[in-house]
């Protein structure tokens, strides 16, 4: 740079290159006079004969030729070159805060404005690194419907300054685990935690080689999940397929980033705010913070997540919580006007967001990214819940260093999960039915012990049939119920069929089960075992669990400790 400030064009910050435009309010791309122009066309006005354009578009003469004055005519508006400008003005409103928290793939919205936006997007495509996982996920991304993206922290050592974290020669084990699943209707969201020392059986594994064959790892019983990545050259495939055994969830795609990761990211948004309740001194991880809030970034965030002596137990459920606490505050960030109206900060983000991340192939370009980054904007931060899997120290062991799912509230956890169900009170979207449909709810109700009715599994998970009817008889009253076994189809709803007769009995049970007008299927009453008609009703791949309402969106949760995203904690 010369004492002016002005540098080849190559020499320009790609941030100085976005000008607030007073009009439309809105960030334009202005490329110095320069700078290398898009070699993509645009329009532009022919010169007359005998003469040729100035670097600005003004009209020289030719040699031996005279320009002649330009005629004065009306012209409309000036408007920013094509292929330059933002979008049209409008209006402000919190929904410009947008949720930001997979590394800055929102950033890539607000840059992809015209050709130099396009050609920007294009160089940020060639930062992510891919990894084709095969069947272990899926081969595109879905967006009308629910995913799960798993989120993998690696304990790998790369770059300058990280000979002091993580094992020594490591591969790259799954250090920090979060299975992040997205409802359908995008009102809620789970960030669910996996102990990086919980005791799962990893199966098989096909891994693709770099030179394009198939080598199929073999699996393991018994060992800790961080060995379902970098071990035996297993890759995330492998440990998106261990996810799967371990907790019958299926993750669609993961994100992988290692330590590097962090302190890029959180520098690139100017530092994140944590906050302690006691001072923090720790030699082991160089942490030193003062109690209360700080602002923190670069080599110190990752000092504050990976520190293991300086919170609770000094274990790693501890660390989880603190990690838990730290996303919550990156993601406020992240969404943060502060950072959605820098372009510095916006570029700074999208580069090392793009630098750091390890994506499956199916989301390996940057327009799937920002497509999962408008879909996960639209998620109030109210609703994201974080949660850990439920655990208890391995019986197995004297000495306590492993862990294993605790039965008893786990398999609720998972459960609720799969089936697409809140950790928090959400409000569930009415659908609107036609009139005739939505009368069938409407009338006198039988008394609970009134209602006579089979249950038959038609696509719920085994043994549903039998844990919704013990719901009905000793909770909900419905006595007069029995077990009819498998129906001879499945369903991808559940429906309840009943005579005319029985319309008080249909809607009570209804009630009870939180069945649409469209579930209830008015025809023919069939025998029970003892000879008497009795309703029919047919579990089907919707079934949330016995006891919990196919319209609800979010059911009482088992007794685990969980936060959501936009409250502010203090680590202890």
């Amino acid at each position: 740079m010369d004492a002016q400030g002005r540098g080849r064009a190559d020499d320009v910050d790609p941030a100085d290159q976005w000008v607030l435009n007073p009009r439309t309010g809105e960030y334009e791309l202005r490329l110095p006079p320069s700078a290398p122009q898009s070699a993509v066309p645009g329009p532009r006005r022919s010169a007359p004969r005998g003469t040729t354009e100035g670097a600005r578009g003004r009209r020289t003469a030719a040699p031996g030729r005279e320009v002649p004055p330009q005629r004065r005519r009306r012209t409309a508006p000036e408007e920013p070159a094509p292929g330059r400008r933002g979008r049209r003005p409008e209006k402000k409103s919190r929904g410009r805060k947008v949720l930001m928290w997979t590394g800055g793939t929102m950033a890539f919205t607000v840059l992809a404005a015209g050709v130099g936006g396009y050609l920007y997007l294009k160089h940020l495509e060639g930062n992510v690194t891919t990894t084709d996982v095969g069947n272990a996920g899926s081969s595109s991304f879905k967006k009308d419907e629910a995913f799960n993206i798993l989120i993998i922290g690696t304990d790998k050592r790369t770059g300058e300054g990280n000979e002091g974290y993580g094992d020594k020669g490591s591969t790259g084990h799954a250090d920090t685990t979060i299975l992040l699943h997205v409802s359908k209707d995008r009102s809620n969201a789970t960030a669910l935690s996996i102990p990086r020392d919980m005791i799962v059986d990893i199966p098989d594994c096909p891994t693709t080689q770099e030179d394009g064959t198939e080598k199929v790892v073999p699996g393991s019983t018994g060992v800790r999940f961080n060995t379902s990545l970098g071990q035996d050259g297993r890759d995330a495939g492998c440990t998106m397929r261990t996810v799967k055994e371990a907790t019958g969830i299926q993750p669609h795609h993961f994100m992988m980033a290692d330590f590097n990761a962090v302190k890029t990211l959180t520098t690139a948004v100017g530092g994140v705010k944590v906050c302690v309740e006691h001072a923090v001194d720790d030699p082991k991880s160089h942490l030193k913070l003062p109690a209360g809030e700080s602002q923190i970034e670069g080599e110190q965030a990752l000092a504050f997540l990976r520190t293991r002596h300086s919170f609770g137990n000094e274990g790693d459920l501890d660390r989880i919580k603190v990690q838990q606490q730290f996303l919550g505050s990156l993601m406020r960030q992240m969404s943060s006007s502060d950072t959605l109206t820098s372009p510095t900060k916006l570029i700074k983000l999208a580069e090392a967001a793009t630098k750091a991340l390890t994506v499956d192939s199916a989301i390996g370009t940057v327009g799937t990214l920002k497509d999962i980054a408008l879909e996960l904007k639209k998620v109030p931060p109210k609703n994201i819940t974080f949660l850990t899997v439920p655990v208890v120290d391995n019986p197995a062991e004297k000495v306590r260093a492993t862990v294993v799912p605790n039965e008893s509230k786990a398999p609720q956890v998972f459960d609720m999960i799969a089936n697409d169900v809140s950790f928090t009170e959400v409000k569930q979207k009415e659908k609107k039915e036609a009139a005739a449909v939505a009368a069938r709810l409407k009338g006198t109700k039988a008394d609970p012990s009134e209602v006579r009715v089979r249950v038959l599994n038609g696509g719920a998970p085994s043994g549903s049939a039998q844990l919704e009817l013990n719901y009905l008889q000793t909770e909900a009253g419905v006595t007069k119920s029995e077990n009819a076994g498998n129906a001879p189809a499945e369903l991808k709803k559940t429906t309840l069929e009943y005579a005319p007769d029985q319309a008080d009995q249909a809607r009570r049970l209804a009630d009870i089960l939180g069945l649409s007008g469209s579930a209830m299927k008015p025809g023919e009453s069939v025998t029970n075992s003892q000879g008497l008609p009795t309703m029919t009703l047919t579990l089907g791949k919707d079934f949330k669990g016995a006891g919990v309402k196919l319209d609800a969106a979010s059911v009482e949760t088992p007794e685990v400790e969980k936060s959501t995203a936009d409250k502010v904690q203090c680590a202890s």
